[in-house]
């Protein structure tokens, strides 16, 4: 073989998919046989990040991505009425109206989930990280309560069939975002040791029940599980009602505290943990 011949050839299997480092192999790592791989580095990352900044324990905080704020909530309400008055027969804007008005009496829970952060930042004194899973409304709430008051605010982001973006008010390299929610989920867990939960829907249900679980089959340790917003609760689950069909015992009907205020739910977390 002439010279330019193997530089060409050389050159030429260089650029083979076969060369490439296997940690560099973009293609490779995304093949489906790859999954546990890719499960042990979303496992591995964000734990490589939280032990470099000693997160050790969090109070995790869950609530709808669609809450916000009162002055916006009221602005998204006035915009839906306008829309109606267009078109008064429409159902579809019917019930945008009724979804906003709805999520209108939740918004006072954007204040209660940042009031709370800021009372697990002052006064569990950084003990305890400030968890959601890092997107809008009442997860921006409480890491913007984190943020502000100088605690350590995390992030849990997972990729969805709309693009989520993580909220502003997560710490600098806290933010992480998952493909798998089980591991998601298993980070959401391992360092918790309260899951507050406001007002929210699937989402947040699956949290909540995912969490009752684990406490109920000994996989996660007694910690305090709290319901945030009576009225909401109250009126979407019914635990006494699942007692008395026997499918969960009376004890594990009273396993939720039920609270209106950030200052009930930070009473509860404090006690369970002697904090003064």
């Amino acid at each position: 073989m002439k010279k330019n011949a193997k530089k060409q050839t050389v050159a030429s299997i260089e650029h083979e998919s076969s060369y490439i480092r296997a940690y560099e192999d973009i293609d490779l790592l995304n093949r489906p046989v790859m999954r546990p791989v890719r499960i042990e580095l979303e496992v591995l990352k964000p734990e490589l990040y939280l032990q470099a900044l000693n997160i050790t324990q969090s109070i995790v905080c869950f609530g709808s991505a669609r809450v916000q704020p009162e002055k916006e909530a009221k602005a998204k309400v006035a915009q839906a009425k306008k829309n109606l008055a267009k078109n008064p027969k429409s159902k579809a804007l019917q019930e945008r109206l009724s979804e906003a008005e709805g999520l209108l009496s939740l918004s006072k829970y954007y204040e209660v989930g940042r009031e709370l952060a800021k009372l697990v930042v002052k006064k569990g004194k950084n003990r305890f990280a400030v968890v959601t899973g890092g997107g809008p409304g009442l997860m921006e709430a409480a890491n913007r309560g984190a943020f502000e008051n100088g605690g350590k605010s995390v992030g849990f982001n997972v990729t969805l069939p709309h693009e989520q973006h993580p909220n502003p008010y997560i710490s600098k390299n806290l933010a992480f975002l998952f493909h798998y929610f089980a591991i998601r989920k298993l980070h959401l867990v391992m360092r918790s040791r309260a899951f507050v939960v406001l007002p929210g829907g699937y989402g947040t249900f699956d949290e909540l029940f995912e969490i009752l679980t684990l406490i109920k089959t000994g996989k996660k340790e007694e910690i305090p599980v709290i319901l945030v917003g009576r009225e909401f609760w109250s009126s979407v689950v019914n635990f006494k009602a699942l007692a008395s069909y026997g499918v969960i015992d009376n004890d594990e009907a009273r396993t939720c505290h039920i609270v209106d205020t950030a200052q009930e739910a930070w009473d509860i977390i404090a006690k369970f943990y002697k904090i003064k």
